[in-house]
């Protein structure tokens, strides 16, 4: 597994030549505790957006982010509570040892051993991972079964050319250090694992760059299965893009700066249907109704 110092990423790659003008940069802050804020408020926002999407399999699915008050603890959710119900004073911090800090999270402490087990392992292993999420989608799960990676048949694929990986074994529910660490080499220095017969891992270095691509590869595992079932109907083979093709397409929208762009718009949609977005200025979530 690549050191820390080994594990470095373009952010931008050519990402903003996607436009005509200069793009939108992420937001900056005047203290941690005002990043902290925005951090807890997106993170829950996500949550939200997962639950809307049906990434949800009972108490199933975690999403964390690297406190940046503590960077040796991370924000969860809470063990049993649906994500679409999810809210920032729900969170918990949990620090690398397992120990929830009770003064700071929410008031159910209760913490997924599983989440623990793999999102300690990845925030430990890669540094420039801030936020990682796994949960037990349709898709994900169903293309998991192969044991392969994803064929890079569309543009969109092209995203996770070179960047994803496959756990090519299953060692049952997550419950030692052992298979965490074994996620996390499996991972490696990329954005993407799927884990065989399991589902999704995606960690990147935001909020929104996780959500973009999780969201992504779910759905490049369902048109691949699509692909390959009208391949097999009809005796034909699907067309891959060519490597030198699909390395440039990546350079744009495969990068951390790609995904946090292209992952505004989930957060969009959901700031527009429940009327609460981040108000900058006042450091704190506010009704824009």
């Amino acid at each position: 597994m690549p050191s820390a110092t080994e594990v470095t990423r373009d952010r931008f790659g050519a990402s903003r030549s996607a436009s005509v003008g200069t793009g939108p940069m992420p937001p900056t802050f005047a203290s941690k505790e005002e990043e902290r804020e925005f951090l807890k408020f997106r993170l829950a926002q996500a949550f939200r957006i997962f639950g809307k999407l049906g990434y949800d399999e009972g108490v199933a699915g975690h999403i964390t982010v690297r406190d940046v008050v503590r960077p040796d603890c991370f924000w969860v959710n809470p063990f049993g509570k649906h994500f679409s119900l999810i809210q920032p004073s729900d969170l918990i911090l949990v620090d690398h040892n397992a120990k929830v800090q009770v003064a700071e999270s929410g008031p159910n402490t209760l913490l997924n051993k599983a989440a623990f087990m793999i999102h300690s392992a990845v925030h430990a292993a890669r540094p420039d991972v801030n936020c990682a999420a796994h949960s037990h989608s349709i898709y994900g799960r169903a293309f998991s079964t192969l044991g392969k990676e994803l064929d890079i048949i569309t543009q969109d694929a092209c995203a996770f050319y070179n960047d994803h990986s496959v756990y090519d074994q299953y060692g049952g529910l997550v419950a030692d250090e052992e298979e965490g660490a074994h996620i996390a080499a499996a991972l490696g220095p990329k954005k993407a694992a799927i884990l065989q017969n399991h589902g999704l891992l995606v960690a990147t270095d935001c909020v929104e760059a996780t959500v973009h691509f999780f969201i992504s590869l779910e759905k490049c595992c369902q048109v691949q299965l699509v692909a390959d079932a009208a391949a097999a109907g009809t005796g034909r083979k699907t067309l891959k893009i060519p490597p030198e093709d699909a390395a440039k397409v990546h350079a744009v929208v495969g990068t951390m700066y790609g995904g946090w762009f292209s992952g505004q718009t989930q957060f969009q949609i959901l700031e527009a249907e429940e009327g609460v977005a981040f108000d900058f200025a006042l450091g704190k979530p506010v009704s824009t109704k």
